[in-house]
């Protein structure tokens, strides 16, 4: 797998088969100090994963009050809708909201389920006794 064309199946868009046996053929030099480009991927190492159902709500009420009714995204009646419609980008900022909602709640479920196992047992005392049993050793005797 080379750096630049990804693992394989998902080579970069316009790689030819000679790319992958020959990766540094037909590429642009890159300027001594060019620094390397963020790679999309690598964003959520950075930023924090809590979602917020409220701001997202907040932002797109408006658009959801102006658009009136729409269908469920999706579903054949969604489908049949022309692109520039607004009741077809109104069902995806419902369902936008919808999913933000289904995370933040899971993400609550997480923090009160760390906080009962936190509070289950006193975990120091636990660690400092499994620690001290690793120090007995018992050699085994042959009969």
């Amino acid at each position: 797998m080379s750096r630049d064309l990804g693992p394989p199946g998902r080579e970069r868009p316009g790689a030819t088969p000679s790319d992958r046996v020959f990766p540094e053929v037909n590429r642009p030099a890159k300027p001594p100090h060019s620094a390397p480009k963020p790679n999309p991927a690598d964003r959520h190492l950075a930023s924090s994963q809590q979602v917020s159902w409220w701001d997202v709500h907040e932002h797109v009420t408006p658009f959801l009050e102006a658009a009136g009714s729409w269908p469920m995204a999706g579903t054949p009646e969604w489908c049949a809708l022309e692109s520039s419609d607004p009741r077809k980008l109104a069902a995806l900022y419902d369902a936008a909201q919808h999913w933000v909602l289904r995370v933040e709640t899971c993400q609550q479920a997480k923090c009160q389920a760390g906080q009962a196992v936190s509070a289950a047992a006193d975990w120091s005392a636990i660690a400092t006794e499994i620690f001290r049993r690793r120090g007995a050793y018992l050699p085994r005797e042959v009969a």
